[in-house]
C-alpha cells in the first residue's frame, strides 16, 4: 500500500481552540460546533465491576444494541471505539476501487478511503442508478452538516446496484435516533445482505459522545474481519453500563424525541426570523450563506461557538443547553446579524 500523507480533519467541539483564539475563558462561552444532544442521558452510578473487570464480549451487549437497532441479531453487532474506529478501519477491508461519497458530508470518510488506496469520486444524491464505475458508496443519512435525508428505498436500490459489482454501500447514520420513525427509515434490520455496511452511535441523540461507542452492522464476516483488525477490548466498561442502560430506557427515548423536535423547531424558527434558510434535523441546524465565515467570527467574539464549512460557505448550529444560553445566543445573533449586514 502506497504511503499517503495523514489528513487531519476539522471538527467541532474544539471549545478550547477556541477559547485560545479569541482570548475568552473556556466556560464563558456557549458551544453549538457539535449535534450532540445538550440534554444527555443521566446515566445511573457506574459499578465497580465495570472498572475493574475487562469487557466481556459475553455480557449481551451486542445483543442489546441488536434490539434497539432492529439488526437481524447480535451477529450482527459489533461494537466499536465510537464509529470513528469503524470509518477508519473498513476502507482496508474492502476490495480497492472507485468509492462515492458527497462532496459536503463527514469529513472522515475521504481521507480514510484514500488512506487504503481507494479513488474518490463525488456522490450525486439525485440519481436513482450509480454510475457503472463506482463500486463502493457511503452516504451519512441524514447528512452532516446538510440535514439532507435519503428515503431507505432509495438506499436499498444503491445497495443492489452495487452488490451485483461486489461492491458495498456504506449508510452512517449516526443522527438517525432523533427522529420518532427512525426504526421504520433505517437500514439496520437490511445488514443480513451482503455488501451493506450500517454505522450506528449513540454519541448524538443519547449525548454520550465521551463514552467513545459505536456500533458496525453488517454480515458477520465482515464483522469478524473487522474484529480482528481493530482487536480486543474495544469499548471500555464504564461506557457499556451507560450505552446498555441508555438503550434500554424507551420512555426517555419518546420524551426526548418529542423535546428535541420543539428545539429543533425554535431553532429553525429562530433562524429564519434573521433571513436565513435552514436545513435541519433534530439535532442541529445548517445554513448556505456567504456570509459565514464574517457571522462565525461575529458570534465567536460574543462567545458563541459554531462548526463553519467552506463549500459551500456555511455554519452548523447545535443546540442551546438551556434558558440561559438560548436567550444569550438570541442576543448574539441579533447583534452579529446587524454587525455583517
Amino acid at each position: 500500500m502506497s504511503e499517503r500523507p495523514v489528513t487531519l480533519v476539522a471538527h467541532g467541539g474544539n471549545l478550547h481552540e477556541a477559547a485560545a483564539r479569541y482570548g475568552i475563558a473556556w466556560d464563558a462561552w456557549i458551544d453549538l460546533s457539535t449535534g450532540v444532544n445538550p440534554h444527555g442521558y443521566p446515566v445511573p452510578p457506574v459499578p465497580a465491576s465495570a472498572w475493574r473487570r475487562l469487557p466481556d464480549d459475553g455480557d449481551g451487549f451486542a445483543a442489546c444494541a441488536a434490539r434497539y437497532y432492529g439488526a437481524p441479531d447480535a451477529r450482527h453487532v459489533l461494537p466499536v471505539a465510537g464509529s470513528q474506529a469503524a470509518i477508519r478501519a473498513l476502507p482496508a477491508l474492502l476490495p480497492r476501487a472507485r468509492v462515492a461519497i458527497a462532496p459536503l458530508t463527514y469529513g472522515e470518510y475521504a481521507p480514510a478511503f484514500e488512506r487504503a488506496d481507494h479513488e474518490i469520486a463525488p456522490l450525486d444524491v439525485t440519481r436513482d442508478a450509480l454510475p457503472g464505475a463506482i463500486t463502493h458508496a457511503v452516504v451519512v443519512n441524514p447528512n452532516n452538516p446538510t440535514a439532507a435525508h435519503l428515503d431507505a428505498a432509495r438506499l436499498l436500490r444503491w445497495h443492489a446496484q452495487l452488490a451485483a459489482r461486489g461492491g458495498t454501500l456504506v449508510v452512517d447514520e449516526a443522527f438517525a435516533d432523533a427522529y420518532g420513525d427512525a426504526q421504520r427509515e433505517t437500514l439496520a434490520r437490511a445488514t443480513d445482505r451482503e455488501g451493506l455496511v450500517v454505522l450506528r452511535s449513540p454519541g448524538k441523540f443519547f449525548g454520550l459522545a465521551g463514552a467513545r461507542c459505536g456500533f458496525a452492522l453488517a454480515q458477520p464476516a465482515l464483522l469478524r474481519a473487522l474484529h480482528a483488525h481493530l482487536g480486543a477490548w474495544t469499548v471500555a466498561g464504564p461506557a457499556r453500563h451507560a450505552v446498555t442502560h441508555a438503550f434500554e430506557d424507551r420512555a426517555w427515548h419518546g420524551e426526548m424525541r418529542l423535546r428535541l423536535a420543539a428545539e429543533s423547531a425554535r431553532l429553525v424558527a429562530l433562524l429564519r426570523a434573521r433571513g436565513f434558510s435552514p436545513n435541519a434535523t433534530p439535532l442541529f441546524a445548517w445554513i448556505a450563506d456567504p456570509r459565514a465565515p464574517a457571522l462565525q467570527d461575529a458570534l465567536a467574539r460574543r462567545a458563541v461557538w459554531t462548526r463553519r464549512f467552506d463549500a459551500p460557505a456555511s455554519l452548523r448550529f447545535g443546540l442551546p443547553a438551556s434558558d440561559d444560553e438560548w436567550r444569550r445566543f438570541e442576543d448574539a445573533l441579533s447583534q452579529a446579524v446587524r454587525e455583517i449586514d
